[in-house]
């Protein structure tokens, strides 16, 4: 189980669309499934952009209850590729949307036109559930109680945070980013924290740095890239 959520993670960090099913308002009882983009949250949460005409809009107006499936197909077998169902409950998002929409933007930077829009608000799907299947066999109900919302101790600090890292340690994050992904870039930037690690970017590319254990508070976050700086040391860039 504790390797089915790593992977879980890994592709719910990684992943930048899927299909949203909603329950129909027009069909009543049937689902209903969309294709929509997003972004992760800080806790484990998927938060989505989406005009009020859209239909999985209005469905979840009528109705909160949703899941999204992500997947990451094989080559070969796509029957055997990862899939993760995230079932939850959808509420709109009144608060902070001029911070998230800088989020949000971060990763699709295309969707900045529809900010103008007056009909086009944030989602977020709050997660009671999470089922995973890795391919054949491999296939499990994970730990509710390490999907449901949850706000980070250091949320608030997440821009100082941020700012301290890339004007203090940026060769932590360099060298992390050369340890983990094979990539040498003096220029990368820390963007963006989660639970679970942290987004970087490296020549306009996005990636996610994974840590082994949440991270819920300041003093667990610092640890762990005081642990990640000493133990890729050897990758930094001269």
């Amino acid at each position: 189980m504790i390797e089915y959520e790593k992977k879980a993670v890994e592709l719910l960090r990684n992943c930048r669309e899927g299909v949203l099913s909603t329950v129909s308002k027009k069909f009543e009882g049937y689902p209903f499934g969309s294709f929509v983009t997003f972004i992760s949250g800080p806790d484990r949460s998927i938060i989505f952009y989406a005009s009020d005409i859209a239909q999985h809009t209005i469905n979840i107006k009528n109705n909160s209850k949703a899941c999204i499936t992500l997947f990451n197909l094989n080559e070969g077998d796509k029957q055997d590729s990862s899939r993760l169902s995230l079932l939850g409950d959808i509420q709109k998002i009144e608060d902070d949307s001029d911070e998230i929409s800088e989020k949000f933007i971060d990763f699709f930077p295309e969707s900045a036109q529809y900010s103008k829009m007056h009909d086009f608000n944030f989602y977020k799907l709050k997660v009671n559930e999470a089922r995973w299947i890795g391919g054949f066999g491999k296939i499990a109900w994970l730990n509710n109680n390490n999907w449901k919302a949850l706000e980070p101790k250091w949320l608030k600090q997440e821009a100082s945070m941020i700012k301290h890292m890339n004007d203090d340690h940026a060769n932590s994050i360099i060298s992390t980013l050369h340890a983990k992904k094979g990539l040498k870039d003096k220029d990368a930037k820390m963007i963006r924290l989660t639970i679970d690690g942290y987004y970087v970017l490296s020549k306009g590319v996005i990636y996610f740095i994974e840590f082994e254990e949440p991270c819920l508070n300041v003093k667990q976050y610092r640890d762990k890239l005081v642990t990640q700086a000493k133990e890729f040391r050897d990758y930094e860039l001269i």
